[in-house]
């Protein structure tokens, strides 16, 4: 497709356990509403979902961060709800409430309906962002791609939005798992194919939130999220185009099961705050690097609290290759921009020193 040349791979190389000379470091919703122009751009849309599917304002947002920040990946600014919105289940926004879908999931009748999105066709727009965005970054640092897990989609396509207590979707699991077990196929069918394309569009890694992996039982998440994620390890491009295409997987509460995480054959294994980094990295050993994994609340601190709390973070991973600085979930919104420059700064400052001895 003829894409500028990268000039900071320190995010690949990272994920790929190779030398860097300093910590790379992106953070999760970076470009979100925690910045100014971020909430000008959104105004000027009119709503999240037509600002998601209008490839040039998405293409937009995904830039405003690293014009602020020194950060070393792009994001694709788009939605882990775009899959099952293509499956035609009626996803819209309801102020205060979150996303919504007007036909959840519920009966077999519903399974049947389910089918796999052509992501070319009604996620174009998904394409045609990440494209574009390719092109924009100019090569200044690499993009990634990304999707919602098939367990955590299906959370919100049976229960019809967020939930606190997943009783739908639990309860189909419990009462008939083999009903859960044809969304979840399907659905990985979907994110498979959204996520091929993606590469194929121009991303160069790849990211699986599996955001409410850590709502189930030690038994059920084997059985019910890391069987699919293991698929999508499986089926994604891990080489497009002569490069290398690493991927991450993130279980939020999944500290547990790293291990497990890791024996996917994945790149990366995402981890939130609720576990010490350097613990982490004794149980995975080599086998995968490590994103993480500062509390997003940190940044509610002063500077010198900020810099403090990235540098402890940086001594416990050690002097090792295969670090990607992260937060342990996506930056807050009322949370001061320049807050986040303090720590995208201390962490390249930091992860320098400790490479050099």
């Amino acid at each position: 497709m003829g894409f500028p040349e990268l000039k900071n791979d320190l995010y690949l190389r990272a994920l790929l356990k190779q030398d860097t000379d300093t910590t790379p470091v992106w953070i999760m919703r970076q470009a979100g509403r925690y910045l100014p122009e971020y909430r000008e751009t959104r105004a000027q849309a009119g709503d999240f979902l037509t600002l998601c599917k209008t490839p040039d304002l998405a293409c937009e947002v995904t830039l405003q961060p690293l014009r602020r920040f020194e950060l070393d990946a792009a994001i694709l600014f788009s939605d882990i709800l775009t899959v099952p919105d293509a499956m035609d289940l009626g996803l819209y926004f309801s102020t205060g409430e979150g996303p919504r879908f007007e036909r959840p999931v519920r009966s077999q009748g519903d399974i049947d309906k389910l089918f796999v999105p052509d992501p070319n066709d009604t996620l174009r727009y998904v394409m045609d962002a990440v494209t574009l965005i390719r092109h924009e970054l100019g090569g200044k640092v690499p993009l990634i791609g990304f999707s919602g897990s098939p367990w955590t989609l299906a959370t919100y396509m049976i229960e019809g939005g967020g939930s606190k207590d997943y009783h739908h979707c639990k309860g189909m699991l419990y009462s008939n798992p083999q009903a859960l077990h044809q969304v979840l196929d399907i659905t990985t069918q979907a994110v498979v194919a959204y996520v091929n394309a993606q590469i194929e569009a121009g991303a160069q890694a790849v990211m699986i939130f599996d955001t409410w992996g850590g709502a189930l039982s030690p038994e059920a998440y084997k059985e019910f999220s890391l069987r699919y994620m293991q698929r999508i390890v499986e089926q994604v491009h891990r080489e497009y185009d002569g490069e290398t295409i690493p991927i991450t997987l993130f279980t939020k509460g999944g500290g547990q099961w790293i291990e497990l995480i890791a024996d996917t054959g994945c790149n990366g294994v995402g981890l939130d705050w609720t576990i010490s980094i350097d613990e982490a990295r004794s149980r995975v050993g080599e086998k995968v690097a490590l994103q993480g994994n500062l509390d997003p609340n940190v940044l509610y601190a002063s500077p010198e609290i900020i810099r403090q709390h990235v540098k402890t973070l940086i001594d416990k991973f050690g002097p090792h290759n295969g670090h990607v600085f992260n937060l342990g979930h996506g930056i807050h919104q009322t949370v001061d921009p320049d807050h986040l420059k303090v720590l995208v700064d201390a962490v390249h400052e930091f992860g320098a020193a400790i490479r050099q001895g």
